[in-house]
């Protein structure tokens, strides 16, 4: 979501909280050039590179000449609809207002238009946490969108992920008495029965799916991202061993975005928690981002997930985007 809310802002949604003046526009031209602007502003606020700002914005223009394009002749929602994992999800693509009240008046509007269309529930996406706002499709790495310093605008929507994003060390060392290695093949079969387990259950705590669309999203992701399983060009596996046992497991792909580093999976096995190696794992993944050539690490973390969110905080994982929903 981008634009402000504040009186600050040199846009907005005007009037004092009705929607009647907001009518959708024909043409996108006079809207897009700002919102392209706006969502590459937020970016390079978040600390992301002009390459990969670039192409960030590109995945949020996904599916844009299908978006409803609205305003009152000051400030501009955006907004579509579309099938996701059996459900019709709207979702609030951008949002520009200079006062609360324009700004509240056009959140009602588009949730009212994401309703009307069929929608089981609107997502928004903000962008550097509660910082701005922006739309998304879901937790999922792919999705993007752009900047606007709303943050109590959509403090009744329930937190589904977040995307965080962090600079490589130039020279990363593994902790000491932790050691990597390349997970085997032999061992890769197991290692994908348990990340799906894991991911399904991701899914269905932060609360957007249900235990089926969950399973069927969780099918779909793996085969879209792992097509040659083990081998998938671009995608190392690591086993993290301490004490001479597997303490976790790691799962990147470099040159996810340039030069960017996701890291799929970074997985302290449950009997080892509490013994510092959380930590340890964000600097493999920094190491493993190097090893690549990349120079950031990024990844997604799902909603409800508080003690992975406070690691992530206290390790300098800025939020880069952070998507909520609400039921309609």
């Amino acid at each position: 979501m981008n634009g402000t809310s504040g009186t600050s802002g040199t846009s907005g949604i005007s009037g004092t909280g009705g929607t009647s003046g907001i009518r959708v526009v024909p043409d996108q031209g006079e809207w897009r050039a700002g919102f392209e602007e706006r969502v590459l502003a937020g970016y390079r606020a978040a600390g992301c590179s002009e390459p990969l700002s670039r192409a960030l914005l590109e995945q949020a223009l996904k599916g844009v000449d299908g978006w409803t394009v609205a305003t009152d002749g000051a400030g501009w929602i955006a907004v579509g609809v579309s099938e996701d994992n059996g459900a019709t999800v709207g979702r609030i693509h951008d949002l520009t207002a200079a006062e609360p009240d324009a700004a509240t008046a056009a959140r009602t509007w588009a949730e009212r238009w994401c309703a009307e269309r069929g929608a089981e529930r609107v997502e928004v996406r903000l962008t550097g946490g509660t910082g701005g706002a922006g739309a998304g499709a879901g937790a999922d790495p792919e999705a993007a969108s752009g900047p606007a310093p709303t943050a109590g605008l959509f403090a009744g929507y329930r937190v589904r992920g977040q995307n965080r994003l962090r600079a490589a060390a130039e020279h990363p060392a593994l902790p000491p008495g932790l050691t990597v290695r390349p997970l085997t093949a032999e061992e890769y079969p197991g290692w994908y029965a348990g990340e799906e387990a894991a991911y399904v259950a991701d899914i269905v705590r932060a609360g957007a799916l249900t235990p089926e669309q969950a399973k069927a999203k969780s099918d779909e992701d793996f085969a879209r991202h792992l097509p040659q399983g083990h081998a998938t060009p671009g995608h190392a596996f690591y086993a993290l061993e301490a004490d001479g046992q597997v303490i976790g497991t790691g799962w990147v792909n470099h040159g996810y975005l340039p030069g960017v580093t996701f890291g799929f999976s970074l997985e302290v096995h449950e009997e080892h928690r509490g013994k510092g190696y959380g930590r340890a794992a964000m600097s493999v993944g920094e190491w493993a981002a190097r090893q690549g050539g990349d120079g950031a690490l990024m990844f997604n973390v799902f909603g409800g997930n508080e003690v992975a969110m406070s690691l992530y905080d206290r390790t300098g994982f800025a939020v880069l985007d952070e998507f909520r929903s609400l039921p309609l």
